[in-house]
């Protein structure tokens, strides 16, 4: 019996001992240390590694993506895609269902003159390291003509892709095809007006309730209402230089903004409005009070001295018994 009972209490005080899950949530301040990412332009948090966030250089960088810990700041996987040419100005990335990274070629360094643009989907990978992914290219147009964009989202449950436009007057979002076809084109068309606003990014919540689209200096946060979007509150962003990025957290309680530049910092924010926008996928409710009122911290020493108890209590018994 003395076997299986240092076993039991092995296991139940690795549990105990295991780091708390709000430890890998991904929602505090870090700053992107590689040195090849000076032009962070977008932003997207990972679902299926927890801290994980996947961002892109501007232009002039080539056809890669970088997943960067958030507790270090280091590139822990750079994916090289492959099948999709030579990006001109990648401005943006966003998951949808299924794990899929959708990346926005959607810039216009000319103004809004390029008869088109790109998006770029590919599976998020399982394993973090560095790999060719093969991914799939979309050519998009908008009705009425040619746009500048950096901001693109994609809805976590119809996997439908939007683009908000940037204009120093306000743009608009618009609305991609109910699936986008890798043969043609793609007509985006506009659905709701962003006024006042120069949009730099934007980011849905895990849910699919709420859309938060920031500028250099501000954000505003919307209902969804089924892309039929209706301005909630403006924001306060944190000033981190040329703002160009922001993301739900995985657990959609916080946003995270970013900027361009080398050493370039991500700042948390509340989220807006309703804070209860998990997709379920989180695990930020294991640092949370329980029933018992005990936070996780608390909980994780009070259930390890318990754990510790029965093993001395357990090595006394089988001592007694020998």
């Amino acid at each position: 019996m003395r076997r299986p009972f240092a076993l039991l209490a092995a296991a139940l005080l690795t549990g105990a001992l295991a780091v708390p899950a709000s430890a890998a949530d991904g929602d505090e301040k870090f700053t992107i240390k590689d040195p090849r990412i000076t032009e962070s332009s977008g932003l997207a948090a990972s679902r299926q590694h927890p801290g994980i966030y996947w961002t892109h250089n501007d232009s002039d960088d080539g056809a890669y993506l970088y997943a960067v810990d958030s507790s270090t700041g280091e590139t822990v996987a750079t994916i090289t895609m492959s099948g999709v040419g030579s990006p001109r100005d990648v401005e943006a990335v966003s998951i949808g269902p299924d794990n899929q990274l959708y990346v926005g070629d959607i810039g216009d360094n000319l103004g809004g003159t390029w008869p088109y643009v790109w998006i770029y989907r590919l599976p998020e990978p399982e394993n973090l390291r560095d790999q060719t992914i093969k991914a799939t290219q979309y050519v998009v147009k908008y009705s009425g003509g040619a746009r500048d964009a950096e901001s693109l989202v994609v809805h976590p449950k119809t996997g439908r892709v939007y683009i908000v436009d940037k204009n120093e007057k306000g743009g608009h979002l618009f609305e991609g095809p109910a699936e986008l076809s890798p043969s043609g084109s793609n007509v985006f068309r506009p659905v709701a007006a962003v006024p006042d606003l120069e949009a730099t990014d934007a980011t849905l919540s895990p849910d699919g309730e709420h859309l938060v689209v920031r500028s250099y200096f501000g954000a505003i946060a919307y209902d969804w209402n089924d892309g039929k979007i209706k301005k909630r509150e403006r924001l306060g962003v944190p000033f981190l230089g040329q703002g160009e990025s922001v993301t739900y957290t995985a657990d959609g309680k916080k946003l995270m903004y970013g900027a361009e530049g080398a050493d370039s910092p991500v700042e948390p924010q509340d989220a807006p409005g309703d804070s209860d926008s998990s997709s379920g996928s989180g695990s930020s409710a294991a640092s949370e009070s329980g029933g018992d009122g005990l936070t996780g911290t608390l909980k994780t020493g009070a259930i390890a001295a318990g754990v510790l108890l029965l093993v001395v209590l357990g090595v006394r018994g089988m001592r007694r018994r020998g």
